[in-house]
């Protein structure tokens, strides 16, 4: 495949080299003009480059990704930004109908794997209570993390009137049956993990995911191009892809 990169941190770094070992071409990158030093053509515009490329990879943010969005163009998008998600898929959509997209909050099949374990043990464990934690490395910027966000997702679609709870050491009242506490832990350069704590009277039951490499991601969204490539127009996830 010939790939547009949209941003150039971390990220697409790690996906312009694991997609060149496999033989793909990274044919430029679109960055914000302060942040250009990708060793690549740069665009400004995914219109600029859509004769250029078969699919776009994005791993960007969204005040990169969204002005671009409202842009027109034609071109297989990969998009892993996360923050802003219900405007983001909203417009996601949209494009969805001209030309095949695929969105994941998390790259990772792995955590896709957890999602679906997680829709069979919360009505399995309808009476136990339920925390969220995530951790992640002292550069994350937004907390909780989008993963986490989607995990809570799953529960509050199983789950009647859950709240979930972010700020408890501000409360001075006993925990609710409907709580579903949300905690974050930043530090060090830990990679990415999840954890899904089970607790009824007498047992605990833990879920848990823990990233080893950032690897997991890049080369998550280099197989989901490689099959959106050959997809007709939509709007795709792990579900359908």
């Amino acid at each position: 495949m010939k790939i547009l990169l949209i941003g150039y941190g971390t990220m697409n770094q790690r996906v312009a080299r694991l997609a060149e070992e496999k033989g793909h071409e990274i044919v430029g990158t679109i960055e914000p003009e302060e942040h250009q030093h990708s060793p690549y053509k740069a665009y400004h515009h995914i219109a600029d480059a859509q004769n250029e490329a078969d699919v776009a990879i994005d791993f960007s943010n969204p005040n990169l990704l969204l002005p671009l969005l409202d842009e027109e163009f034609e071109l297989p998008l990969v998009i892993a930004t996360t923050g802003e998600k219900e405007k983001l898929i909203q417009k996601l959509e949209q494009l969805s109908e001209r030309m095949p997209v695929f969105f994941s909050a998390n790259m990772s099949y792995g955590v896709h794997a957890l999602t679906k374990i997680l829709e069979a043990a919360v009505p399995l464990l309808q009476d136990y209570d339920i925390e969220l934690t995530e951790a992640h490395h002292n550069k994350k910027v937004d907390a909780p993390s989008g993963t986490l966000v989607k995990l809570y997702d799953v529960i509050k679609e199983l789950r009647e009137n859950v709240t979930p709870v972010y700020d408890r050491h501000e409360r001075t009242e006993k925990r609710e049956k409907d709580e579903v506490g949300i905690h974050s832990v930043r530090g060090g350069t830990i990679v990415g993990e999840h954890d899904v704590l089970f607790a009824g009277t007498d047992e605990t039951i833990t879920i848990s995911h823990k990233a080893q490499s950032k690897d997991i991601f890049a080369n998550g969204a280099i197989t989901a191009a490689e099959k959106l490539n050959t997809k007709s127009n939509g709007f795709y996830t792990f579900d359908n892809l």
